[in-house]
């Protein structure tokens, strides 16, 4: 937001401080050329409108983005991000036959009702029937791959394998999708397995509203019995900012009216659901409390009762990793009994493990089911997530460090080269605080503090930068804006990839005052908040 006139004045002040002719020494010299020439950069772009709109915008990419050549001269800053959008189109478009947007699931079903349910007085003489016997009962894998055609058509081939207690089949599926308008799209859809015959299937989307939208999916299932027609259609509605409304009717083989209300905020999600179908009629309930953490945690909880008989599952999820998320739910149902899901989502792909415990209602399995997973986890955690995490870390903070090695010495050469042309002008500026009794900062430190103690044995790395920010008081005032300091003059980065504070002991008015900023976080010196009590 600065105007021309404040841009002309910080630029006169850095030529003052920086201009070669000012410094006799010639190793000063040289280093006040470089810095003034950087500074003349600086204000070359930020002088003219343009380049200054598409800095303001998109920052140094998108002054190095090509095809800037072409645009005309005398253009508003919402037409130079119209001009940069459309290059920036352009760019995807040639990306699109590299992206194929994989996705995935694994899921292996486990019978472990042996753990619970055994059969002692049958199977005693049995060789090896002392030890439960745990059975993989069957396995589900499906895959779909993404094939942008044109910027509003798209091919998605998709296939799947189940077995379950040795029998099994397939299917492969193509389906065509074509974006018709800002407003819609429609999808044909081609189908064949060894279970079932060919399929053909029609699904339309459609925005009624800004706040209504409608998906209707209609399908032809050819077989030997004959041909199996089904239709479901879909109509949602934005009941409020956070709150959506569903109407589902589904005609076919299994013919069901569905309606259910979703309420999702930052820190919450409840659904309600009410379903009259063949076979199926139930009532379902679900809550999930989303916690504000760096994991992401969420615990969830719901209740579901039918004609198949009643549902209650509890659970939690939590993030393990940048891309993995993993979480387990118990389900307790009559008749269903006992059984423990697992599911880790891995980026695109989903790996999915239904345990199956007891047929029966047991305390002890619900107790195990519920325990058991926590144990493990919070073990699993501390011995080889956590470390696992830290390693990582450290391995992407050292190739960060590698890979701007060069560039961070050039910014500390060129920050001790500013320091030391700062002098001169530091030490007027303190003279003339001195004499009016106004701001002067004692000292400045910037980088990495350790307070906590469990982190004790982290290493501290900080950088001095009492002269520099001294320069920048005016009227004795020290204003500085969200942004990194590390680009503000005689600073630069002294562990890259890591939190960094800026530390300020200052003296105003005669007392002493003490502040300590995030990196990214705006300050503004003095302030009353910030003295320091003479009882400290």
């Amino acid at each position: 937001q600065a105007s021309q006139e404040e841009l002309k004045a910080a630029y006169r002040r850095l030529c003052m401080l920086y201009h070669p002719d000012k410094h006799r020494d010639p190793e000063l010299k040289t280093q006040a050329e470089r810095l003034f020439n950087l500074v003349h950069q600086a204000y070359e772009v930020l002088s003219d409108p343009q380049t200054r709109a598409i800095y303001d915008i998109y920052g140094r990419r998108g002054l190095e983005m090509e095809g800037w050549e072409v645009v005309e001269r005398k253009r508003t800053p919402a037409e130079i991000r119209e001009e940069f959008e459309r290059l920036q189109r352009e760019r995807e478009e040639r990306r699109l036959q590299q992206r194929t947007n994989p996705k995935g699931t694994i899921s292996v079903g486990i019978d472990a009702t042996d753990l619970f349910d055994r059969y002692d007085e049958e199977y005693e003489d049995v060789p090896g029937s002392s030890f439960p016997q745990i059975e993989i009962n069957k396995m589900h894998i499906s895959q779909s791959i993404e094939a942008p055609l044109t910027a509003t058509d798209t091919a998605i081939l998709s296939g799947n394998l189940s077995t379950q207690n040795g029998n099994g089949g397939g299917s492969i599926n193509l389906a065509l999708r074509r974006v018709t308008s800002a407003k819609g799209w429609g999808e044909l859809e081609f189908g064949a397995g060894d279970l079932q015959g060919p399929l053909f299937g029609l699904k339309i989307f459609r925005n009624l509203t800004p706040r209504c939208f409608i998906t209707t999916n209609c399908a032809l299932q050819f077989s030997s019995r004959g041909i199996r027609p089904g239709l479901t259609t879909v109509l949602a509605r934005n009941l409020d900012k956070n709150t959506m409304g569903y109407l589902q009717w589904r005609w076919g083989i299994q013919s069901a009216m569905n309606t259910s209300i979703v309420r999702d905020t930052k820190t919450s999600h409840f659904t309600v659901a009410l379903q009259l179908g063949i076979p199926h009629s139930f009532m379902m309930v679900s809550y999930q409390h989303k916690f504000q953490d760096e994991d992401q945690t969420r615990v969830k909880g719901s209740l579901k009762a039918g004609f198949f008989g009643t549902i209650v599952e509890y659970g939690a999820e939590r993030k393990i990793s940048r891309h993995s998320v993993l979480g387990a739910t118990v389900s307790v149902g009559v008749p269903q009994g006992v059984s423990l899901k697992i599911k880790l989502n891995r980026a695109s792909q989903t790996y999915f493990f239904p345990v199956h415990l007891t047929d029966q209602l047991l305390p002890s399995a619900v107790f195990y089911a519920t325990v058991g997973p926590l144990v493990i986890y919070f073990a699993m955690h501390r011995l080889i997530i956590k470390p696992y995490l830290r390693a990582q870390k450290e391995r992407e903070l050292e190739k960060q460090r590698e890979t701007t090695a060069s560039d961070i010495l050039q910014k500390k050469q060129e920050a001790e080269a500013a320091v030391r042309l700062m002098q001169e002008s530091v030490r007027r500026i303190i003279e003339a605080e001195e004499a009016r009794m106004g701001l002067i900062v004692v000292n400045a430190w910037y980088g990495k503090f350790v307070n906590d103690n469990s982190r004790k044995n982290e290493k501290v790395k900080v950088i001095d930068v009492t002269v520099p920010l001294q320069c920048l008081v005016k009227d004795s005032k020290l204003i500085l804006t969200e942004a990194s300091k590390a680009g503000l003059p005689g600073f630069y980065d002294p562990c890259v990839g890591e939190e960094k504070s800026l530390k300020v002991l200052y003296q105003f008015r005669g007392v002493l005052h003490q502040v300590m900023s995030a990196d990214n976080e705006a300050l503004r010196i003095p302030k009353q908040s910030h003295r320091i009590d003479a009882d400290g």
